[in-house]
């Protein structure tokens, strides 16, 4: 082979091995990386452990938190941010702007929605629930309690906007709803009242009626008529209530997951975690001669039941 020869077939396998290269650095790159910033009024150790888990599951993006205070107006954020907020001043500070970059919502309840209705008419906003979803609280009566018909619910002026929704899931499930309004939580004639006339108690996730100063009385009563309480959250549970769903926070990270792989446009208005767990108190169920709950097999049957139409 001459000299001239030798010499294009070595510039021919040079280009071809930066060809190779290329292609490889190419498919090794992610086709596109997203800035995802984090913002709460408070950096605790729950934050930085969820922050940290969300960019290990993201290793192409940037994951980055910012204490709420450090931010400027949400208008003058990067318009390609992806913004999750995960307290309430958060979501205060955000209402305030209708610009700047999409943003998904996280623990906020159906409730506090509701106190804010600017949440639910903002453009760039999305709500991810953090309460239960009613019907699947009412399926869970129905799979562990299948006798019981009257469903008691106690509710408030802040939470008697739900009444309607959760008669409509009832009466699908041939269940009733008996409703009790509490306004006044140091009287418990209205609580006793609804015991006799109930099942079954279904406590909605309203603060001003489950709380820390109502959860003895309640449980107490509750123990006293040999009524279950179910709900309203996994905390209560702990507590001394029956069962609940719940969504974790290996829950939260799959489901923003799936978000987060979507252009923001596709981001529904608001949504519940279709990943979901159930807990139960063994204790109080042998308490109340209830047969024991099996929370793995309870959820899968309920998480089945929700994916068929």
């Amino acid at each position: 082979m001459g000299d001239s020869s030798r010499m294009t077939f070595f510039f021919i396998y040079k280009l071809w091995m930066r060809g190779a290269l290329l292609v490889c650095l190419l498919l090794a790159t992610p086709a596109w990386s997203a800035d995802i910033l984090l913002t709460a009024a408070e950096d605790g150790a729950g934050v930085q452990a969820f922050t940290q888990a969300l960019a290990g599951q993201r290793p192409e993006d940037r994951v980055t938190f910012t204490p709420l205070q450090d931010l400027p107006a949400p208008s003058h954020l990067p318009a390609g941010t992806r913004l999750i907020l995960l307290d309430l001043p958060g979501l205060d500070w955000r209402l305030q702007d209708p610009q700047g970059p999409p943003t998904l919502v996280l623990r906020i309840s159906r409730l506090q929605a509701h106190q804010r209705p600017e949440a639910s008419r903002h453009a760039r906003i999305s709500l991810l629930w953090s309460d239960p979803p009613l019907e699947r609280q009412l399926q869970l009566i129905a799979s562990v309690l299948p006798q019981a018909r009257r469903i008691g619910v106690l509710y408030g002026v802040d939470s008697e906007f739900l009444l309607p929704e959760l008669r409509q899931y009832a009466a699908a499930l041939a269940l009733q709803i008996v409703p009790q309004r509490w306004d006044n939580i140091n009287d418990s004639r209205p609580l006793q009242s609804l015991f006799r006339n109930s099942d079954v108690l279904l406590g909605l996730d309203d603060p001003q009626l489950y709380n820390p100063k109502t959860a003895k009385n309640l449980l107490l009563s509750s123990y006293a008529q040999q009524l279950p309480l179910v709900g309203p959250n996994a905390g209560f549970v702990r507590a001394g209530s029956l069962a609940s769903t719940y969504s974790d926070q290996a829950d939260w990270l799959a489901v923003l997951d799936r978000l987060l792989d979507q252009p923001p446009a596709h981001w529904p208005h608001a949504l519940y975690p279709e990943h979901f767990q159930v807990v139960s108190n063994p204790q109080v169920a042998r308490s109340l001669g209830i047969e024991q709950v099996d929370e793995a097999s309870v959820a899968a049957r309920l998480a089945e039941g929700e994916k068929r139409p």
